[in-house]
């Protein structure tokens, strides 16, 4: 595994993923298989299940664009974040609860992201909120998400189209680095 250069977010990302492959079977992590939906992580694949393990975007994904549609910076935390691996959701809990956190499956993943982070930035936008850039999902039945505030850097908790709830965490690697992985498959939230 590759850590972004002088990243802590890299860091206990991949902190996070050594934990996560090392309390899966064979050291893998497993995901629905879809032969329209294929990934640089995936191992091997049955008709049903793919089993995959992370590996380093190369080239990474480039935020340039985003930047460019929002006319501001996106903290370097986040770039970071989603720039480091291809990979499948990764589940954890927190001192809170449950966490799935988003990953990047390929690409065309990124795309889709990208669509996603600019809505959400307009409607962030248009009720004068601040800045957030989500980044995980809480448990399958809520609409409350983490996300990372752009101007400090904190993980909040989030509901749509509301101002946060509370910080959760000072900054995201810290955030990561107390995350337990668990071998739960991901639901679809």
């Amino acid at each position: 595994m590759t850590v972004v250069e002088g990243s802590a977010v890299a860091a206990q990302l991949e902190a996070l993923m050594a934990r996560a492959m090392s309390r899966a079977a064979d050291g893998l992590l497993s995901a629905p298989f879809d032969p329209a939906w294929r990934s640089d992580c995936e191992v091997h694949s049955t008709s049903a299940t793919t089993w995959w393990r992370p590996a380093p975007q190369v080239p990474q994904v480039d935020f340039s664009g985003i930047e460019h549609a929002l006319e501001t910076q996106l903290h370097p935390d986040i770039i970071a974040y989603y720039s480091t691996y291809w990979a499948g959701t990764l589940e954890a809990y927190s001192d809170e609860g449950p966490v799935s956190l988003i990953q990047l499956w390929n690409p065309e993943d990124f795309e889709r992201l990208r669509a996603n982070l600019i809505g959400h930035a307009l409607a962030k936008h248009r009720r004068r909120l601040p800045l957030t850039i989500f980044f995980a999902n809480t448990e399958p039945d809520a609409e409350l998400f983490l996300s990372l505030d752009n101007q400090t850097g904190e993980v909040l908790l989030e509901e749509p189209s509301k101002p946060p709830q509370r910080v959760v965490e000072a900054c995201l690697a810290d955030f990561l680095a107390r995350l337990k992985p668990t071998a739960r498959r991901p639901d679809l939230y």
